[in-house]
């Protein structure tokens, strides 16, 4: 039976992963193509994308759940995944990094982008949205995460144990990249597409990444050193709890920088 604590681990890890570069910039981009012409699109792009790489990430989790009767995973595999997984957290916080403290506008700074055919980059149909997050799913990274994961799960609890685990990812991720995209739609919507609102909420977004980057990495290396962190559930719980309601906090920012912005400015009297 999987453990609570590892439930709001994998949640926890979907939270981050909804807030990669790479997912930020997608879902961005097709908010701005669409917040015109299909405004309530705009707004679900993000859950739209969530949806499909969700569907990835169980179908790899869940097959190689029912698969392992049939081979067993040579164990360096996982250590292969586990180091690879830090590395790309590393590359991606450092980037970010340092693309926040360079001056100017910031970009969200991700690797995945270009795998995506333009056609398909470029096109905002809702069909077109969930097969990009389901390319998503199926890169490097998060195809051997899930692989990994139903192999673990499978250990543990079988396949129920392997969908749990999957199911957890992806509330956390389709959370992030939900409110990722109403946040940005609303911006549109109220604000202007040159507003400053929408430069100062991305900023917000790329010092969370880093900090949940480095803080996810520093946990997996710590582990791989053999330096055991001891979290009751309810640490665990909190750890979780806590991660949503950084993103909760991103909406509400979110809300009143398009307030703010959508108010016109005073009209100073001629003396």
């Amino acid at each position: 039976m999987i453990e609570l604590s590892v439930l709001w681990l994998m949640f926890v890890l979907g939270l981050r992963h909804g807030l990669d570069p790479d997912h930020v910039a997608v879902i961005d981009n097709i908010v701005f193509r669409t917040v015109d012409r299909r405004p309530q699109l705009a707004l679900w792009t993000g859950t739209l994308f969530a949806l499909g790489h969700s569907f990835s990430v169980a179908s790899v989790a869940v097959g190689v759940s029912l698969a392992a009767g049939a081979f067993s995973m040579p164990g360096w595999v996982a250590g292969l995944v586990d180091g690879a997984v830090v590395a790309l957290l590393l590359v991606v916080g450092t980037l970010n990094l340092r693309a926040l403290l360079r001056q100017g506008d910031y970009t969200p700074v991700g690797w995945r982008t270009h795998l995506i055919p333009q056609r398909l980059r470029n096109s905002t149909h809702p069909a077109a949205v969930i097969a990009i997050g389901v390319i998503f799913g199926l890169v490097f990274d998060t195809a051997t995460q899930a692989a990994a994961w139903g192999a673990a799960a499978t250990a543990k609890g079988g396949t129920t144990a392997a969908l749990a685990i999957a199911l957890s990812f992806a509330a956390g991720m389709l959370l992030a990249d939900t409110l990722d995209s109403q946040i940005v739609g609303r911006l549109l919507r109220k604000a202007g597409r040159s507003t400053a609102a929408i430069r100062r909420y991305r900023r917000g977004v790329g010092w969370l990444v880093v900090w949940l980057s480095y803080g996810m990495a520093g946990y997996a290396i710590l582990g791989a050193l053999g330096t055991e962190i001891a979290l009751s559930d309810a640490a665990f719980s909190l750890l979780g709890l806590g991660a949503a309601a950084s993103v909760m906090v991103f909406l509400a920012m979110g809300r009143w920088l398009a307030r703010r912005a959508a108010k016109p400015l005073p009209v100073r009297q001629s003396p």
